[in-house]
């Protein structure tokens, strides 16, 4: 199957070569886009300090079980009983937490990101669509899709700058 793709294609080239040599081609890296953008960076800083605390929190319980779970390793044998468990559980305890807090941080982020794609996107395939326009491209391609590109080709940068300057 794969011989006869490779066939099919270059038949296709031979016969219309002139023609591929006329086509305007691009290559897009439609995530860097995004991410790159003024607008996704401004997103990242507030994210960072909107859930900072959390993460600090978070941080906090995970050191505390290790501190816990050391002094477990290295005092357990000597230990009385009675301190053995209460170490044990306050670090199930501890580890709880840290579970449910991770799982609180994660979706919260999650919904956050999901709002910023949502407001975003729109944004970005304008600034898509006007650097299409304004290049007059017969194929565009996704940078994931190519193994390597001459740098003339790649649209990303323009399309970051054209993101940046929409409203």
């Amino acid at each position: 199957m794969r011989k006869l793709t490779q066939l099919v294609l270059l038949t296709a080239a031979l016969i219309s070569g002139p023609v591929f040599a006329e086509m305007k081609i691009a290559v897009l890296n439609y995530q860097m886009a995004l991410l790159e953008s003024d607008a996704a960076k401004k997103y990242a800083v507030d994210a960072e300090k909107k859930f900072g605390p959390q993460l600090s929190k978070l941080k906090k319980l995970e050191s505390d079980a290790k501190r816990i779970q050391d002094r477990l390793m290295k005092d357990g044998e000597r230990m009385q009983q009675a301190e053995l468990e209460r170490l044990e559980l306050e670090f199930k305890q501890k580890a709880r937490d840290f579970q449910a807090q991770s799982k609180d941080l994660n979706d919260d982020k999650a919904i956050a990101d999901r709002d910023m794609l949502e407001k975003l996107k729109p944004k970005l395939d304008k600034a898509v669509e006007d650097v299409l326009k304004s290049g007059n491209y017969d194929i565009v391609l996704e940078r994931g899709a190519v193994v390597d590109v001459k740098p003339q080709y790649d649209i990303t940068l323009r399309v970051i700058e054209r993101m940046n300057q929409l409203r």
